[in-house]
C-alpha cells in the first residue's frame, strides 16, 4: 500500500536483508592441527571431504592462524563430475570475516589424475595474487584424487 506521500514505497526500497557469515571454534587452541607440510593438509582436507570425491569435484578451503593452526574447514562448492566453481568474491569474503590469516586451498578430480589443468594453474596465480592485497597468503593448493594421491603446487615449486 502507498501512502499519499509515498513514503511506504520508500521504506520498502529501503529494505534489504542482512548477510552473515559466522565464525565459531569449537575446539580449543590446543588441540586445532597445525599445518606442518603438505601430507597434514592432505589428511585434514580427506577426513573433512565429502564422501562421493569419485564422483563430484569439489573446491575446498582451510583457513589458518598466523602460525598454521586450522580455524576452519569450508566447502566453497561442489559442482559435477568434470568442474566445480570458485567464487573468488565468496572465497575471499568468508577468508576475511574468518580472520585467516593464511589459506589452503583444494579441488579434487574425480577422474584420478593428478595433473593440473590450465585453468587450475591459471585459478591458483589469480588466488595467490588477490591474497597478497589481502594479505591473506596462499600457502598451498592441493589437487586430491579419489582413494590416495595428491599433487600440491608449493612441493611443485607451483606457487
Amino acid at each position: 500500500m502507498k501512502n499519499s506521500d509515498g513514503s511506504s514505497q520508500k521504506q520498502l526500497l529501503l529494505q534489504v536483508a542482512e548477510v552473515q557469515v559466522t565464525y565459531r571454534n569449537k575446539v580449543p587452541f590446543a588441540e586445532r592441527p597445525q599445518i606442518n607440510r603438505s601430507q597434514d593438509a592432505e589428511q585434514l582436507l580427506r577426513a573433512n571431504w565429502s564422501d562421493d570425491m569419485e564422483l563430484v569435484e569439489e573446491f575446498n578451503i582451510l583457513f589458518l592462524t598466523r602460525s598454521n593452526h586450522v580455524k576452519g574447514f569450508f566447502r566453497l562448492s561442489r559442482g559435477g563430475m568434470t568442474g566445480t566453481v570458485a567464487d573468488i568474491r565468496i572465497l575471499f569474503a568468508t577468508a576475511l570475516k574468518g580472520l585467516a590469516t593464511a589459506l589452503i586451498i583444494s579441488h579434487n578430480h574425480p577422474s584420478g589424475s593428478l595433473k593440473p589443468s590450465s585453468q587450475d594453474i591459471e585459478l591458483t596465480k589469480k588466488l595467490c595474487a588477490i591474497g597478497k592485497i589481502h594479505e591473506i597468503p596462499v600457502l598451498d593448493h592441493l589437487i586430491l584424487a579419489p582413494q590416495t594421491g595428491y599433487y600440491s603446487f608449493a612441493d611443485e615449486g607451483m606457487l
